[in-house]
Parts: structure tokens; C-alpha cells; sequence
């Protein structure tokens, strides 16, 4: 598939992302599950197991593959593929089917199901539904909500953010429930994740930015600093970001403006590195967007949003390592 150099989202990219999803989301193998047996009666197709959530190699993945499309669909309702999504929604998007997926979520075994990661990105796909007028939000609900809780349960418990560039990436998952807490007027959550937002990161300063590492689809720090920029005020986060990240202007670290080089696309974990791009592409702009017009750091984040897009929107398609993806992180660098 060719994509063309582009710097926001196109009807022809949308669709193409469209396409790439609808490809992917019920394609059943091969898949990665996130299981732990209790005895041989655990051994299931995953379809068996998730019965909405069970194409797109991985669980996470077609969490976040269905709010690709969701939020395609309502960018772009004119699109050739918006009836096969709605179809596809009908289908999939139903009570019985979300009661599945909170049934093996309920599980003894499941505690630590899709933490944080997978949790963040369902509550992004709640959130999105939400934004629809059609039965899927109401279906996919009560799902929402025991992922909702299990923030709510883990963030006060939790001493330590994880730093790290993969789905552990405590930041990363903090921004995405954020938003799913602002769209359902969740005030707890909202209260819950400003106040641990500040607990863990607000003190940070100066910061070393030892990245990427070999399978970091983030940056921790520039995850950090998105974080931070959705739950401070514009004025605090200047101030904040001013001191941990004082060398911008001087293109410092310069980890953070070096595109991330990917050596085989196939290998699932190198190929991670595609969307340490694109994400990084998404954190300069949504960044860029909080820094004052004059400051000059803000045109210096720009030009490296630019550069990590163009480094990382060639590869979304080609091999199902990052096929199954990719277009995900792509559409947030465009929409920043």
C-alpha cells in the first residue's frame, strides 16, 4: 500500500487506514493471548475467549484497531468503507458479546489482564463510542466501567510509575483514561489520575532521555510529558516542561530528534520502532500545541513531529508485524 506524504489526516489516508483495520480485526491467527490457565478447561480459541476482541494478533490491538475505525467513522461518515463499519459494529458491538469479555475479564486468573495498556486503550474506545449516536456504547459499557474501576483500584496502590517505552508505560495509559474520564464526566477518575499524574512525574526535571530502547513503541519521556500536558494548566506545564526537557532549544537529548531506525520489519519487536515514531510524531505535536507562540522551543517540537511522521507513515502497511498497528498510532500524530 502506498501512502502519500502527508501532515494530516486525508479522506484517501482515512480510508486506507479503514481498510488496513476491517483487514485485521476479525482476522483470528495469528494470535498472542494474555492468559493464565487455571486448569486444561482454560485452553480455548480465542474467538471462544473474546468473543469481540479476538482478531488483530494481539487482544489489545483489536481493542484499539475498532476505535481506529470508530473514530474514522466519525471523522470521515462519507467514506467508502462507513457501511461495512457500521456492519461490522452491529455484528461485534453487541451486550452479549461485551458479557463475554467481561466474563473472562472477572476471571480469578485475569487480575492482571492487559495492564495498563490494554485497559487504557478500551476506555479510548469507550470514549469514542460515546461520541456515536448507536447502541454501541450502551453494549460496550459495562466493560468500560470494570476498567474504569480496576484504575481506580490500582492507581492509589501504585508506588512507582513505569518508565519503559512498551505497553507498561504508566504515562501513556494515564492520558488515554483521562480522556475516556472527561468524555463520561467520571470526576473520581479525572480526580484519580491528575493527582497521580502529579505524584509520579511532577518533580522529574532535566531529563536524560535514554531511548529508544530495542522494542520501545514510546518514548517514556516524551509519554511523560503528554501526560502531563492534559492534566496541568497551560501555564503550570510551560513551567514544568521549561525544566524538564530546558535543552530543546539546542535540539537536546538528541535521542528525541533522531527518527528511530528499523533494521527487520517482520520481527514483531524491532518493528515496534515504526511506532516509537509515529507516537513521538503524536507527543511533539500535542506538546508543541501547549508551548507559547514566541517560545521557541515550540517550532523546534514541530519540525520533529514532521520528521518522526515522515520516518513513520511509509511503514504502517507491508507486514502484519506492524500491519495490525500501526495505523493506530498514525492517525493520533495526524489528528494532533
Amino acid at each position: 500500500m502506498s501512502l502519500p506524504s502527508v501532515s494530516d489526516l486525508t479522506p484517501e489516508l482515512g480510508e486506507k487506514f479503514a481498510r488496513l483495520a476491517l483487514g485485521h480485526v476479525r482476522r483470528q491467527y495469528p494470535f498472542k493471548l494474555d492468559q493464565v490457565l487455571a486448569s486444561d478447561t482454560d485452553v480455548l480459541p480465542p474467538r471462544v475467549l473474546h468473543p469481540i476482541f479476538h482478531g488483530s494478533f494481539d487482544w489489545h490491538s483489536c481493542v484499539h484497531g475498532y476505535w481506529l475505525l470508530a473514530r474514522l467513522l466519525r471523522r470521515l461518515p462519507d467514506m467508502a468503507s462507513a457501511g461495512e463499519i457500521q456492519a461490522l459494529f452491529d455484528e461485534m458491538l453487541t451486550p452479549e458479546k461485551a458479557a463475554g469479555e467481561l466474563a473472562y475479564l472477572q476471571r480469578p486468573t485475569s487480575a492482571g489482564f492487559e495492564r495498563p495498556y490494554g485497559w487504557a486503550w478500551l476506555l479510548m474506545l469507550a470514549a469514542e463510542l460515546d461520541r456515536h449516536e448507536a447502541p454501541w456504547s450502551a453494549a460496550l459499557q459495562p466493560l468500560a466501567k470494570a476498567f474504569a474501576q480496576r484504575f481506580k483500584d490500582f492507581l492509589p496502590k501504585a508506588t512507582y510509575p513505569i518508565r519503559t517505552g512498551t505497553h507498561y508505560n504508566t504515562a501513556f495509559a494515564l492520558r488515554l483514561a483521562g480522556e475516556y474520564a472527561a468524555v463520561v464526566a467520571d470526576d473520581d477518575l479525572t480526580r484519580l489520575i491528575d493527582e497521580t499524574a502529579r505524584r509520579w512525574y511532577l518533580t522529574d526535571a532535566d531529563a536524560p532521555a535514554w531511548e529508544p530502547s530495542g522494542d520501545d513503541f514510546l518514548s517514556g519521556t516524551l509519554a511523560e510529558a503528554e501526560c502531563l500536558r492534559s492534566v496541568l494548566p497551560s501555564a503550570e506545564f510551560r513551567l514544568w516542561f521549561s525544566s524538564f526537557l530546558p535543552n530543546i532549544a539546542k535540539r537536546r537529548p538528541a535521542s528525541l530528534f533522531i527518527p528511530a531506525s528499523v533494521s527487520d520489519r517482520s520481527d514483531g519487536k524491532i518493528a515496534h520502532l515504526d511506532g516509537l515514531n509515529l507516537s513521538r510524531a503524536w507527543c511533539w505535536r500535542s506538546i508543541a500545541k501547549a508551548l507559547a507562540l514566541n517560545d521557541p522551543a515550540r517550532k523546534i517540537a514541530l519540525a520533529a513531529a514532521d520528521e518522526h511522521l515522515a520516518a513513520g507513515l511509509h511503514h504502517v502497511a507491508g507486514d502484519y508485524m506492524g500491519e495490525h498497528w500501526l495505523a493506530t498510532f498514525a492517525l493520533l500524530a495526524l489528528e494532533a
